[in-house]
């Protein structure tokens, strides 16, 4: 199983991010979350702010390239073994920047990866 951190979750339960979320949680991969405000997601107790979570292996993003930019120091200090940038989360100098640290960086859908046995 791969501990997971899902970076812009949200409330809402149409929102791919929250979706993401439970479906990780049924395909049984611990999970991690930060979004704007403090809320629940099944058991996931959704954060605000950046913890220094230990051992995350997948770090997957749901924040559009600006929105990125105050996660990628911290990000790269959790020291994932992959970034997913799911779409409208592509950010190409990001990427770059973590594959220099050693992390894979995928464009690609979460919810799909699950779904086809790829995550």
């Amino acid at each position: 199983m791969k501990k997971t951190l899902v970076i812009g979750a949200s409330p809402k339960e149409t929102q791919y991010s929250h979706i993401a979320v439970k479906r990780l949680l049924e395909e049984g991969h611990p999970v991690e979350a930060i979004g704007r405000s403090e809320f629940l997601i099944q058991d996931v107790h959704v954060i605000t702010n950046k913890e220094p979570f230990s051992d995350i292996d997948t770090v997957t993003l749901y924040l559009n390239k600006e929105r990125q930019k105050e996660y990628e120091a911290y990000i790269l200090s959790l020291h994932p073994k992959r970034i997913i940038f799911n779409p409208g989360a592509e950010n190409p100098a990001f990427a770059e920047r973590a594959g220099a640290e050693g992390i894979q960086s995928i464009e690609a859908c979460t919810l799909v990866m699950l779904s086809t046995a790829q995550y």
